[in-house]
């Protein structure tokens, strides 16, 4: 046999042998993606060093970096305080939280990033679920979709935003100016639809409403003064990523240094805090880089992606909803990190070759891969760090019972952009 036939196969193979395990959740999902990303390395798919190349040590840091600033946050009793705040807002009532909560969650993922955004507003919920006795996944996943869908407007919002600009010369405001318009309408569109899927569920006992409505959120306050260096740290380190770009800092390097700081100035035993991050949804993603990183290494990715660009024969619109819709459906499967990383020198190329505009393609990108990410819970890095937060909780989100909901919808969303593209771009 061929030998590069040979690692297309056993690549295709752990992948979607990993993947049916996870999607099936008989095993804990962390030991699958590392059992994977050993085969990879052990079947010579693809060496030690390069394995270790493909983790994206970037996202890794940023993750652990913000996830001691949350911990540390949580000790000083902010996420109690906004909880009662935000249930006084919507006078108890689950439905109006729900999109209070969604809202919020998708306009914090535009400024900040979708990641520090589900990082921050999990346990805000869990804690609001739990004082009305209420289920928080609705919540939780409505949140998920938001930022994702947030994410996608911004710059910062979602690391496939970051590359393509970063490789095409694309600013925040083109961002905005691009994406913005449609991705507002459709974050109200789909807050609203998950309010239908979920009204059912979204009663709350008028004795549960009343006894958080009585309770002063001053007094959730239990350390001022961590609170005050807490919000300081956050503040910074949410302007840095703002300006990181005119920093020409890593969000990374930015988000360490926040969460060294707040280290430093809190008080608090550093091992203490590190015990509390999501240390198997660390190792869950650094596997899933090295197995992704697998079938790319084999060509499969490469081929997937060429094979679109074939397909079209160079016509822009067929090539656009083309781009559009294979990033949303391969974003929802597999990491939309490398799937950008190896469509941006193909497109390059494809206009290279054709003298087509590509102004279009880009967006299709962006949107493609950014909202298909919402499909699965394996599809962003926000849904993975969401599930694994919810689970630490005592609340277990299934693949297929996000998938039953939320794919559908994310189908929805790259209609919406089908449409947008056609009007804006290309009739």
């Amino acid at each position: 046999m061929d030998q590069q036939l040979f690692l297309m196969i056993a690549s295709g193979t752990i992948f979607i042998t990993a993947y049916v395990l996870i999607i099936i959740d008989k095993m804990d999902r962390a030991v699958v993606a590392l059992s994977g990303a050993s085969l990879m390395v052990l079947l010579r798919i693809i060496n030690q060093e390069k394995a270790f190349e493909e983790i994206d040590f970037n996202t890794i840091a940023l993750l652990i970096s913000m996830m001691v600033i949350v911990m540390i946050t949580k000790r000083s009793g902010l996420f109690e305080y906004l909880a009662i705040k935000t249930v006084k807002l919507a006078k108890g009532e689950p439905v109006k939280i729900l999109i209070l909560l969604s809202i919020i969650t998708g306009i914090l993922s535009g400024l900040l990033d979708n990641v520090t955004t589900i990082l921050l507003i999990v346990p805000l919920t869990i804690n609001i679920a739990k004082d009305l006795h209420l289920n928080p996944i609705p919540f939780i996943i409505s949140e998920i979709f938001a930022s994702n869908v947030g994410g996608t407007a911004t710059l910062v919002g979602d690391p496939p935003n970051i590359m393509i600009g970063s490789s095409v010369g694309l600013s925040f405001l083109d961002f905005i100016k691009n994406n913005g318009p449609i991705i507002l309408p459709m974050l109200f569109l789909t807050t609203y639809i998950f309010v239908l899927v979920y009204r059912k569920k979204l009663h709350a006992k008028q004795e549960n409403k009343d006894k958080v409505l009585k309770m002063n959120e001053y007094e959730a306050i239990s350390d001022s003064r961590l609170l005050t260096k807490c919000l300081a740290v956050l503040a910074l380190t949410t302007i840095g990523f703002v300006l990181h770009g005119t920093l020409h800092l890593e969000s990374a390097t930015i988000a360490i240094s926040g969460a060294v700081v707040l280290l430093l100035i809190s008080g608090l035993k550093p091992e203490k805090i590190l015990k509390e991050v999501e240390w198997k949804t660390i190792f869950f993603f650094a596997g899933l880089f090295i197995i992704v990183g697998g079938i790319q290494e084999s060509g499969i990715i490469e081929i997937l992606a060429q094979g679109v660009l074939d397909l079209t024969h160079g016509n822009l619109i067929l090539t656009t909803m083309a781009i559009l819709w294979v990033s949303a459906i391969a974003s929802a499967f597999i990491d939309n990190i490398p799937f950008v990383a190896t469509m941006i020198p193909l497109i390059k190329d494809m206009g290279v070759l054709s003298g087509m505009n590509l102004t279009p393609v880009w967006w299709a990108l962006s949107l493609g891969a950014c909202l298909g990410g919402n499909g699965t819970i394996i599809g962003a890095s926000a849904n993975v760090i969401a599930i694994g937060m919810a689970e630490d909780y005592g609340h277990k989100i299934t693949f297929g019972k996000y998938f039953r909901t939320a794919f559908p919808v994310m189908l929805l969303t790259i209609g919406i952009s089908s449409i947008y593209l056609l009007v804006l771009y290309l009739l």
